[in-house]
């Protein structure tokens, strides 16, 4: 493996390895295409246009920084979100909300909301007779409690901000006066606002379905023998870890916009989501609807980070009283409703052991994982969606020999827990970390040289949870990473600094994040609804125009220009002809959407399989022209050419037309147009992305402040579709990360009250806060997929927290004080310096 220099990062030439290799390979951005495209044998240009001039050859698309499509639409004030979005005699919506955490509602008055001027109507669940949002494991009742979300709540109340009725009004001031006019009586009941209270003997119920509040308990897994290992280990070290409650805070809040065309005979849904198909079946579900009947679009979205990949009750509700009204219907979240009503994230507990030999090796690990899921179980993932998670992946990165994992899900009375980027990840690779940052002081070791001797350097490597780890670069990148420190200088000016009296550290994180979970990984969960595949259809129009339609849906990750990037590749055209469709269930008979990384490893899979089988249609009608085998024939720059007689070749334009406008000179067989579709599905245990992050912080000893003075990541994504848009996802996940580290926070008071309603209580950084970011890439191809690409989405936030801890951690070495909550709070930091 070699790094990249200056020079380099300036535009010059660097080999790559082969397949299952890694190399750091830089381009103009700092990073570059691995020597082979990936984009098939030949190379893009224009399509209906010949390629370059004999002997030269066009640059691969894939591996290269072109510029975003999107960027000049949304740059220039042209993007349309969901409440740019209206349609005449639009009406808008807005919710009266629980104002009691838990109990009874004994009356509900909306007489007076009805007779505010400028509303229009109002709602309740009785009003509206909505079915149940319910999602399932198939699970005995034991590891599983099924549980359902109403669409409006019915007598009984689970959180602050819980929707009791929906108000609509000619405008949104009349919604919000409606709002106040509403009268709601309680009988209230004590909360259950935390884990321990949860499970505590004795307590209330959230759900009569589930006992001790537990919705998911996954079945103890124990290495035979562990108790024995344990006790015949040299040294046992103990993590007792706590993170705390987030919100995802994409700059879009949720909205919806739904009315009904008479037309289509359908409702028609506008919504910012990341799962528009999921979001089809449920409204059609909850509606008594066919999904046929029902058309969810997607405009422009303004981030998810996970939130948007469940689906709310709020846009059921809307397009319930759209077609209780026959008008459209717009609703439009507030930033008070989607920190305290919204779906929340993170918090969670964990107790961890593990058992260290003499020489430093990890001989088994012991975990007992709570988390605190809030009121409901989100569809459809449900209340499972983090303690599977980080109960089938703890080990991380590391080789564990012996296992015993107990996780669970827990009701509270708290706004509902969803997917949040990452999805536990942050918090297990932070425990992990911890429990090597321990054991290194415990032995008398160098904390990074223990992680060197535990990781997993063979691949493909099964791990003792029963997963399969593809090759990837886990020593090279921790190499890496401190080495930059090291050649920097920062250990010694960490050392200058506490004979100075100054508290300087440094910390580590070492992790992977699988990605492009398929069917397989997902069924292991016992999903009732098991996502995985994707489907994309490429289809060339007469003039030789490519459209690519995809199952995926962006919220920010630059989808219109990485698929167009291999779709243009796979094919040989320029990116300025292909255009991506997405978020319009219409157009793809079933889709995922985009979470958990998978876009580019499932939906560019399916992407390039669908433009080779269009490739191969192309290559098929020139054949026949010529009377050869289509196999004697390629793609080359916009045209196909005979293999032989390099010269012969016919412009996609004039094959598209023969294909649209001349179906009589066909082939036998052959049916009119240009169009592929594909499938793609991953029937193995997912491909894993890695990095090491290393973080310098200081700690100012009156405050208890602490200031990250450098950043260095060191990322494996395998192959960069777009290495600009990776180090755009790595800044922003690392900025999210050092967020849940330091700053953000929701907590509740005994009442079940949310502490923050607005950016005055939530402490969100800004760019002062953020350092400097320096982004090294390693490349090892993942073997399994049809682009060689990894996940990229969530490893920036995954590393953050457990590097940033470790940071300030090391910063108190010499107070034997050790934090291991986040965030690191300036009051937390100031009581370890000063003895509290």
């Amino acid at each position: 493996m070699t790094a990249s220099t200056p020079e380099e990062r300036r535009g010059g030439e660097h080999t790559g390895a082969g397949r299952g290799g890694h190399a750091c390979r830089p381009d103009a951005t700092g990073r570059g295409t691995d020597g082979r495209g990936h984009g098939g044998t030949h190379r893009p240009s224009a399509a209906g246009h010949p390629g370059p001039p004999p002997g030269e050859e066009r640059a691969p698309l894939i591996g290269r920084s072109v510029p975003r499509k999107e960027d000049p639409r949304l740059l220039t004030g042209r993007g349309r979100f969901v409440d740019d979005l209206t349609e005449p005699g639009v009406l808008y919506a807005q919710f009266v909300r629980s104002t009691v955490a838990h109990g009874e509602v004994t009356a509900l008055d909306l007489d007076a909301v009805r007779a505010v001027p400028g509303v229009v109507a109002a709602f309740d669940a009785a009003d509206l007779g909505l079915g149940d949002i319910t999602a399932r494991l198939d699970r005995p009742p034991e590891e599983f409690a099924e549980t359902s979300m109403p669409v409006l709540a019915r007598r009984r109340v689970r959180y602050v901000g819980e929707p009791l009725a929906i108000v609509v009004a000619r405008d949104a001031y009349a919604a919000e006066d409606g709002l106040e006019a509403a009268r709601v009586g309680y009988d209230a009941w004590r909360p259950v606002v935390s884990e321990a209270a949860a499970l505590a003997d004795g307590a209330p119920l959230v759900h009569d379905a589930a006992p001790r509040n537990t919705l998911v308990d996954v079945a103890p897994f124990a290495t035979e023998g562990i108790d024995e290992i344990f006790a015949a280990a040299h040294r046992v070290v103990r993590v007792e870890a706590r993170t705390g409650r987030q919100n995802a805070l994409p700059l879009e809040t949720r909205g919806a916009l739904a009315h009904w065309d008479d037309r289509a005979e359908q409702l028609v849904l506008r919504t910012c989501t990341q799962v528009p198909h999921q979001v089809r079946t449920v409204a059609a579900g909850c509606l008594g609807l066919d999904e046929r009947a029902v058309r969810v679009l997607v405009p422009d979205m303004g981030g998810g980070f996970g939130l948007k990949c469940v689906v709310g009750r709020e846009e059921i509700a809307t397009a319930a009283a759209a077609l209780r009204l026959g008008r459209p219907v717009k609703w439009t979240e507030d930033r008070k409703d989607a920190l305290t009503a919204s779906f929340l994230a993170r918090e969670q507990r964990y107790d961890v052991r593990a058992a260290f030999g003499a020489d430093g090796r990890i001989l088994g690990l012991d975990a007992d994982i709570v988390c605190d899921m809030g009121a409901y179980s989100c569809y459809p993932f449900t209340a499972g969606i983090e303690p599977l998670m980080a109960a089938a992946e703890l080990p991380g990165v590391y080789r564990v020999p012996a296992y015993r994992v107990r996780g669970r899900a827990v009701a509270t009375n708290k706004a509902p827990s969803a997917p949040y980027r990452g999805v536990s990840r942050p918090q297990y690779v932070m425990v992990m970390e911890r429990l090597f940052e321990r054991a290194a002081r415990e032995l008398d070791a160098d904390a990074v040289e223990l992680r060197r001797r535990n990781l997993i350097t063979d691949f493909p490597y099964t791990g003792v949870n029963n997963i399969t780890y593809d090759p990837g670069s886990y020593r090279e990148s921790l190499d890496l990473c401190e080495r930059t420190l090291r050649a920097e200088g920062w250990y010694e000016r960490r050392d200058a600094a506490a004979a100075e009296g100054r508290w300087l550290g440094i910390g580590y994180a070492c992790f992977n994040e699988r990605t492009g979970y398929g069917s397989t990984a997902f069924a292991r969960r016992k999903m009732e609804l098991v996502p995985g595949y994707d489907l994309a259809e490429v289809r060339m129009d007469p003039g030789g125009a490519v459209s690519v339609t995809t199952g995926t849906m962006s919220h920010g990750q630059s989808h219109e220009t990485t698929l167009a990037q291999i779709a243009a590749d796979t094919l040989g055209v320029g990116l300025a002809r292909v255009k991506l469709h997405q978020g319009d269930t219409d157009r793809v008979p079933y889709g995922w959407g985009t979470f958990a990384s998978r876009s580019v490893t499932i939906g560019g899979s399916a992407v390039r399989l669908a433009a080779e089988r269009l490739g191969e249609k192309l290559r098929r009608l020139a054949a026949a022209r010529w009377d050869v085998p289509w196999e004697e024939t390629e793609l080359h720059h916009g045209t196909v050419r005979l293999r032989a007689a390099p010269d012969t070749a016919l412009p996609y334009a004039e094959l598209a037309a023969l294909a649209h406008f001349r179906a009589d000179l066909l082939p036998a067989g052959t049916a009119p147009g240009l169009t592929a579709t594909a499938s793609f599905d991953v029937h193995h245990d997912g491909t894993f992305s890695n990095a090491t992050h290393g973080v310098v912080a200081e700690i100012d000893e009156g405050t208890g402040g602490v200031t990250l003075l450098r950043y260095v990541c060191v990322e494996d994504c395998g192959v960069a579709i777009n290495p600009r848009v990776v180090e755009g996802q790595c800044r922003g996940g690392i900025a999210q990360g050092i967020a849940g580290a330091l700053f953000e926070r929701i907590t509740y008071d005994e009442r079940g009250e949310p502490s923050a309603t607005g950016f005055g209580d939530y402490k969100v950084p800004t760019a002062r806060e953020i350092p400097d970011i320096t982004l090294l890439h390693l490349e090892t191809p993942c073997p399994t997929n049809a682009t060689g690409a990894k996940g990229v989405g969530e490893g920036g936030t995954i590393g953050a927290p457990a590097a940033v801890l470790n940071a300030v951690n090391d910063a108190l070495r010499a107070t034997g004080t050790e934090l291991d909550t986040l965030p690191v709070t300036p009051r937390a930091v100031h009581r370890a310096l000063h003895g509290g």
